[in-house]
């Protein structure tokens, strides 16, 4: 299970981070819209759920990846990973040592890591039972309050590093600045409020993924 895993982790080149839309409604159409657009990796990132709403958000989230073939990420908890049957565990600088996540969750799931310096980049394109990093925030978001802006040069770093594992930049990335960040040499990416608040997420997410791999997603 876990060579297929990563397989599918090497072609994926478009994630997305969204919460669980409860005041909307529409987590499950939403995700049906930006899966279709070509979204690779979904993960739930809402830090106001209790663990029994975030398992009931995550079904509705896997049948969604079920149903477009796409990966399942949890954020943080290596608990909740391993109750919803998770694809993915991501892990910041103050969650879990990657070992003790591993006790957890098991053999199966990948683990990925955030990064937002150079030298932390380094050490997880090089850390043991890490499958893929992000770096950033590339620029200053919201989803990470008083976490000053990496910039463009991490990107340039990071690249410059030319990891064997997967890695994608992170942070304020939109159909603006795309262009600039896979310039900077990044060739995934991560993406929340230009997929979430996008009045037709199906099309920003195919605009995505045709800047990052070219080619267009029937539907």
């Amino acid at each position: 299970m876990t060579s297929n895993l990563r397989e599918r982790l090497d072609a994926a080149h478009l994630y997305l981070c969204t919460d669980s839309r409860r005041e909307r409604g529409d987590l499950a159409g939403f995700l049906d819209a930006a899966l279709s657009g070509g979204v690779d990796i979904v993960q739930l990132r809402d830090k106001n759920l209790e663990a029994s709403q975030e398992l009931e958000y995550l079904r509705i989230m896997r049948a969604a990846c079920e149903r477009h073939g796409a990966l399942l990420a949890v954020n943080n908890r290596a608990d909740i990973a391993r109750a919803s049957g998770a694809d993915i565990l991501h892990l910041g600088q103050n969650d879990l040592p990657v070992r003790n996540a591993r006790e957890i969750i098991g053999d199966g799931p990948l683990i990925g890591r955030s990064n937002n310096n150079a030298e932390m980049a380094v050490a997880a394109a090089n850390e043991p039972g890490v499958d893929y990093f992000c770096v950033g925030p590339t620029w200053a978001t919201p989803t990470k309050p008083g976490r000053p802006a990496a910039g463009l040069e991490l990107v340039r770093e990071t690249a410059a590093l030319r990891p064997r594992r997967p890695w994608f930049a992170i942070g304020g990335i939109d159909l603006d600045n795309i262009d600039r960040v896979r310039a900077a040499g990044a060739r995934r990416v991560v993406v929340v409020r230009a997929i979430t608040e996008a009045g037709d997420p199906h099309a920003a997410a195919a605009e995505f993924r045709r800047r990052l791999v070219g080619g267009t997603v029937a539907g």
